[in-house]
């Protein structure tokens, strides 16, 4: 009788591997270090304070620097992508995303995921798989829960369709669902440390924030990047199969945009300490080494939070644009069913916490 081997080697799931309903345990824990939040810093020039100083973040009630938000996203994210989008073709969007328990050099990151929505694409050739994925500590506490969307190959074009299956999504995280960091206590703020005297009663809606800084993109920082998430999609590493491809290069993470986007919106919203959720968000032309990334943001709603009268949230839409000014895009606004400008990169709809 003939042995059967088994293949050794994962070469990522395609698009018929995915079935509705599917529950993927992600492998390879992540325990977080001081060294993984000064790559960061060095890597996205962020200078949000309470993250940066355990002496500010411990005059606010916390026992030291937090990890930062998106580093945390990021991570979780990381755990994903050999499972979700190894065979991605384009990460497309992100809803629902709640920002749990904080998280602390010394904890260790895992992740699980469900498929909750699958849709073919009209070439037959790719679809999209809908993920619900969540990231916990070595306690089981949740420290991120999201959807995301993801384009992913066929591997076989002749393969059978799948009944399209679409899940419906909340257009912003409510209230409710809002998880603020456990003994904060604002009667030591400083805002000259912060690094902007405005507080949130100074924010209004419909105010636009032209963050005015730009950050050019280098292909060893965002290659960087990426590997510190343990993120392996091809699309981003391998120039020799992507340069046969659609655009003759590797592509951006999406990931790093945001990243950028956030550290560029400290000019500007820099006592936004905290993000709590991710309403939305979408990824809407790619990113090469060498374009120049700025940022802007819209005030969408303020927000009062039940018995904080010292606390706040904001929610935000900030646009990322390549090698235009944001001063380019007068109003900021898409209009329905408009097409979009070939810079405009990223819209990312936010809320963040902020002292009254």
């Amino acid at each position: 009788m003939q042995e059967t081997k088994l293949e050794k080697t994962n070469r990522g799931n395609y698009f018929e591997d995915f079935q509705l309903g599917q529950e993927i345990i992600h492998a390879v824990p992540r325990t977080i270090t001081s060294g993984d939040v000064a790559l960061y810093i060095g890597l996205t020039g962020s200078r949000f304070a309470v993250p940066s100083a355990d002496t500010l973040a411990q005059s606010i009630g916390l026992r030291q620097a937090p990890i930062d938000d998106l580093l945390l996203f990021h991570l979780v994210f990381g755990r994903t992508v050999a499972d979700i989008s190894l065979n991605a073709i384009a990460n497309l969007g992100y809803a629902n995303c709640k920002f749990g328990v904080l998280a602390f050099p010394g904890d260790t990151i895992s992740a699980r995921s469900t498929v909750i929505g699958l849709k073919e694409n009209s070439n037959g050739e790719s679809g999209v798989v809908y993920v619900h994925s969540v990231g916990r500590n070595q306690r089981q506490e949740v420290v991120l829960d999201y959807v995301r969307w993801v384009m992913v190959r066929k591997r076989d074009k002749a393969s059978p369709s799948v009944a399209a299956h679409v899940p419906s999504l909340p257009e912003s995280v409510v209230v409710a669902d809002f998880q603020l960091p456990a003994g904060l206590d604002f009667t030591r703020y400083d805002a000259a440390l912060v690094g902007q005297p405005h507080l949130w009663d100074d924010y209004a809606v419909g105010e636009q924030i032209d963050h005015v800084d730009g950050m050019t993109l280098e292909e060893s920082d965002h290659m960087t990047a990426t590997r510190l998430y343990q993120n392996n999609a091809k699309v981003h590493f391998n120039q020799h199969s992507e340069g046969q491809g659609r655009f003759g290069r590797r592509l951006i993470y999406g990931g790093h945009i945001i990243s950028l986007a956030r550290a560029l919106s400290f000019n500007g919203l820099a006592p936004a300490f905290k993000i709590l959720a991710i309403n939305g968000g979408r990824h809407l032309n790619p990113s090469f080494a060498g374009d120049t990334i700025y940022a802007w943001s819209e005030v969408i709603e303020r927000i009062d939070l039940p018995e904080r009268r010292d606390l706040g949230a904001l929610r935000l839409k900030t646009r990322a644009t390549k090698d235009h000014p944001c001063a380019d895009f007068p109003g900021g606004n898409l209009q329905s069913g408009a097409s979009i400008p070939a810079a405009l990169v990223l819209e990312l709809d936010y809320t963040v916490l902020v002292k009254r």
